[in-house]
Formats: structure tokens, C-alpha cells, sequence
């Protein structure tokens, strides 16, 4: 099964009736990492809805199923352990991935930097930085590891790994890990009204 990928530009902010609706659909167990300003509840509010409407052409689910994380806090579905997912979101942006193999997905909003982080990176300047930053989260939510297996040094992929960055939207930096043989199609790149209108 080729990978799905969805991503949506969030270019305005959620009114309270789109809030209601995205909360409606969010599972109880989802629900607590509601923390924050409602920018950021905004964020994942419409990452696990991105997911919904990736798993419903793909499965024909109607809602998200219960979802639990493995102890280093990769979520899954216990009751289908077939179907992999992996959610991103950031400041205005969300990606959401599908498959039937592990898989993971990041994108990051370019920001501002400090000169020891971009050192530590070995990255240039800021989009640089993101750009190895994203590959690194992606390996390592693919793996269920975290980016923290990957913050002193970012081993080479092995032979049953790829990488494929992502072209999704300005400013921003986004890519898929993924197992060597999985096909990665092309996503499907939503602004927020279109993603609320599914």
C-alpha cells in the first residue's frame, strides 16, 4: 500500500463553531494534550482531523478509533495493529501519513534559531536547520524511538529505510521516513477551509 500523506495550511484561525466541530470528533484519550492557547489546541485539533479524513478514503472509517502510545510515546491503534499512522503539526500547518508499515512524518515552521543550535546541527542557517531537523523527528517517530535518539548524531539510513522530504508550503520544512519498500504518493496539500469542508 503506497503511503497516504494529507497536510493542510491552517491560514486563519478556527471559529467557534469549526472549534466545536474538530473537538466533537477528537477521541476522550486525545483530548488531554489540549493544553495551551487555542492556536496550538487549533494545531491538534486539526492534525487528528486531517488524520480522520486520511483514514476514512483509505478505510472508510467514520471516526478515529482508540488510540494508546507505546511507552516512548509513539501512538497507535491497538485494535488494528495493521494500519500505521504518524501526525505532525506546528505553528499554521498539519501533516498526517497512512500505511501498513511504520511510518513517520514531521513538518516545522521555519523560525528564528539560536547560532549554538544551528552549530550544533551543523546546519547554516535556520531553513537548513529545520530541513535536518524534520528528517531527524520523522526517523524518529518512524522508528518509535524520538528525535532524542537522534540529537547527538544522525546515524545513516539503513538498507530498509528512506527519506523523502517534502515541498508542502513556504516557509515551511516537512518529509516522510518511511521502510524501503513503501511507495510514497503524492499528498494531498488542503487549505483550512477545504480540510473543514471534508
Amino acid at each position: 500500500m503506497a503511503i497516504t500523506l494529507w497536510a493542510a495550511r491552517l491560514d486563519r484561525p478556527l471559529t467557534a463553531g469549526e472549534r466545536a466541530k474538530l473537538l466533537e470528533a477528537l477521541p476522550l484519550e486525545r483530548r488531554h494534550r489540549l493544553s495551551g492557547p487555542p492556536e496550538k489546541q487549533a494545531e491538534i485539533l486539526c492534525a487528528y482531523w486531517i488524520l480522520r479524513r486520511a483514514l476514512e478514503e483509505q478505510y472508510q472509517w467514520r471516526e478515529l478509533p482508540l488510540m494508546e502510545t507505546t511507552p516512548l510515546g509513539k501512538p497507535f491503534f491497538p485494535d488494528w495493529p495493521q494500519v500505521c499512522f504518524s501526525v505532525s503539526h506546528t505553528a499554521g500547518a498539519v501533516l498526517a501519513g497512512v500505511s501498513d508499515q511504520p511510518i513517520g512524518v514531521d513538518i516545522q515552521a521555519f523560525r528564528p534559531v539560536s547560532r549554538r543550535l544551528l552549530a550544533r546541527m551543523g546546519a547554516p542557517a535556520e531553513e537548513e536547520f529545520f530541513r535536518l531537523w524534520v528528517r531527524r523527528e520523522a526517523r524518529g517517530k518512524r522508528t518509535g524511538r524520538g528525535v532524542g535518539a537522534f540529537l547527538r548524531e544522525e546515524p545513516p539510513l539503513a538498507p530498509d529505510e528512506t527519506y523523502r522530504p517534502l515541498e508542502l508550503f513556504p516557509g515551511y520544512a516537512a518529509g516522510v521516513s518511511a521502510g524501503a519498500g513503501q511507495t510514497v504518493g503524492r499528498a494531498r496539500v488542503l487549505s483550512l477551509t477545504e480540510m473543514l469542508a471534508l
